[in-house]
């Protein structure tokens, strides 16, 4: 019992308004094992770090506080594998960023209990419930399966990262999430987080709803990035490709048809609409159609 079974990894940046949510989310956890939370401030402008603070002072065999004087990640510092990782004493790491929130207490217990029981699978993700931070409001839900289940590795792929399955789901052995991949030189991601836990044997889903994923929060990677998806684009295509040749062309297929997907983005945001009456592109269409209505399907089956 004196053992960690697992890190969680909490990264906040002016979350005063979501942290102390998160926070239970993490104290209120019951598992038959001991747990911990690195909750990393990188230097916010409110009053995050003292909300921290507090909870590190209440739990202080739970939360282990990592808080920043100056900005770290405007400095190109990846703040969970290269400094967080390093501090990791669990055999698990699981995620969860400072603006979004578990809310079953089990869910620790029934992640670890998932791969402890499928030993050839790295990474396990649950059903996820999207809200609008201005209200509240449900958004439906993140879940790419309706029941529990391995999900091989290129649907993964084709996943396309947080809106397949969120980062507040995701638990995955210690040794991946370490993992310094030639696909973190080239992006820092939680969708490379799915790629490294997937490659060797998939990911373990659980159809349970065990956390929220907030929408629209000011100052989120989602609002930062928002006018920049076309660089990011070309990052994951460059990603897939060092993904490629790391896994020595194993799920090829795949990434060819996620790389053909990033072009078909490209192509609408572009409004490039002679291209996109080629054969091919009309078959990239169809299969993206096809996604986007198993998407809505799933989440009208669970909007609440």
């Amino acid at each position: 019992m004196d053992e960690i079974v697992v890190t969680v990894i909490c990264l906040a940046y002016n979350h005063e308004a979501w942290i102390r949510d998160a926070l239970e989310g993490f104290v209120t956890q019951e598992a038959p094992f001991r747990f911990e939370v690195l909750v990393h401030d990188d230097a916010s402008t409110d009053g995050t770090a003292d909300v921290i603070r507090d909870y590190a002072r209440r739990f202080p065999e739970i939360i282990r506080p990592v808080l920043e004087s100056e900005n770290r990640m405007s400095r190109g510092v990846a703040i969970g594998p290269q400094l967080l990782a390093p501090l990791v004493r669990g055999c698990y790491v699981a995620l969860c960023e400072g603006d979004d929130y578990w809310t079953d207490p089990h869910k620790l217990r029934k992640q670890v209990a998932a791969l402890e029981a499928h030993p050839d699978a790295d990474i396990c993700a649950h059903r996820v419930l999207r809200v609008r931070a201005s209200d509240g409001k449900p958004q439906g839900s993140v879940a790419p399966r309706l029941r529990e289940t391995l999900i091989p590795a290129q649907d993964v792929i084709l996943g396309g990262g947080s809106r397949f399955v969120a980062t507040s789901s995701l638990l995955c052995r210690t040794d991946v999430y370490r993992a310094w991949t030639p696909m973190r030189e080239v992006l820092v991601s939680d969708y490379v987080v799915q790629l490294q836990g997937a490659s060797r044997g998939g990911m373990y889903y659980l159809p349970d709803r065990m956390s929220v994923y907030r929408t629209g929060v000011p100052g989120s990677w989602n609002e930062r990035n928002s006018g920049q998806r076309s660089a990011q684009r070309e990052k994951n295509r460059r990603m897939l490709q060092a993904f490629d040749n790391y896994t020595e062309g194993r799920f090829h297929r795949a990434v060819v048809l996620r790389t053909a997907l990033y072009d078909s983005d490209d192509l609408v945001a572009k409004k490039c609409w002679g291209a996109m009456l080629a054969p091919q592109q009309w078959r990239i269409t169809f299969f993206q159609l096809q996604r986007s209505l198993a998407r809505a399907i799933r989440s009208r089956v669970y909007f609440t």
